[in-house]
């Protein structure tokens, strides 16, 4: 007979020192009925939460602190378990993860540490947080909160590397990776494009090269639209590109958390 599963909330208290808060609208008052999603995005340089209501509002504010460096599931775990103990409570937990993810088991993380490779990361947020998780790449997580649901639509996000997602009428394809594929010559996508690229070329031919990548998937996924997020997205200018690629909020790496859900 299976073990019974026990439910706990883990206790609000402060956050660790040094979280940089931001409020993501307005927090609500009362809380309405649904459950309440705690949503974790993971970055090579950042981790941010946030619990939301069943209509996306805020219960309490985004806390962001810097990820661990290395990054193995320990240390990750350990950071993520002190920004957890901060915030309200929760129902259930979602997880944006910077790599493969199969079943709730991470199998890359060319941006984090070692470790990851077969790591039940799912599991091990269940366990700290006694409450149903589901984990699925970044990436794919914040193309979920972006598309409109139909034909082929797709995301790339721009931060400390490249994340790419796709869907066909609001499904997602799991795990594109498209970041080290081969792009130009024999350097890949996030080695043009990616937080070294930036600070190598600079903003403006940096702005060129993401123009290209989007001009060069589009013969090859003939998307309706593309959807441009990430932390460094906030450096582009909507002129600068093609029609149907759209530059999207940071947030929404969060605001998909509900979308797993669903």
């Amino acid at each position: 007979m299976a073990k019974k599963k026990t439910s706990r909330t883990l206790p609000a208290g402060k956050p660790s020192r040094g979280a940089r808060r931001a409020t993501v609208g307005k927090s609500p008052s009362k809380r309405p009925a649904g459950p309440a999603t705690l949503c974790i995005d993971i970055g090579g340089t950042g981790l941010k939460l946030i619990v939301l209501d069943a209509t996306g509002q805020p219960l309490g504010e985004r806390t962001r602190v810097a990820t661990p460096h290395p990054a193995t599931p320990r240390a990750l775990l350990g950071a993520l378990g002190k920004e957890i103990a901060g915030q309200p409570g929760f129902d259930r937990v979602s997880v944006g993860f910077p790599g493969v993810v199969v079943g709730g088991v991470t199998l890359t993380a060319p941006n984090l540490g070692e470790g990851f490779a077969g790591f039940r990361f799912e599991r091990a947020i269940e366990r700290m947080t006694g409450k149903p998780t589901r984990v699925c790449n970044d990436a794919d997580v914040q193309g979920l909160a972006a598309v409109g649901g139909s034909g082929v639509e797709m995301v790339i996000t721009l931060g400390t590397g490249m994340g790419s997602g796709l869907y066909l009428d609001g499904k997602l394809v799991p795990n594109l990776e498209l970041a080290h594929h081969v792009f130009r010559g024999d350097k890949t996508y996030e080695e043009h494009v990616g937080k070294k690229a930036l600070a190598r070329v600079g903003k403006k031919r940096w702005r060129k090269r993401v123009r290209d990548v989007a001009e060069h998937l589009a013969p090859v996924f003939n998307y309706a639209t593309l959807y441009v997020g990430g932390g460094n997205a906030r450096l582009l200018h909507a002129e600068d590109l093609p029609r149907n690629v759209k530059i999207v909020s940071n947030e929404a790496g969060l605001l998909g958390g509900l979308a797993l859900w669903r």
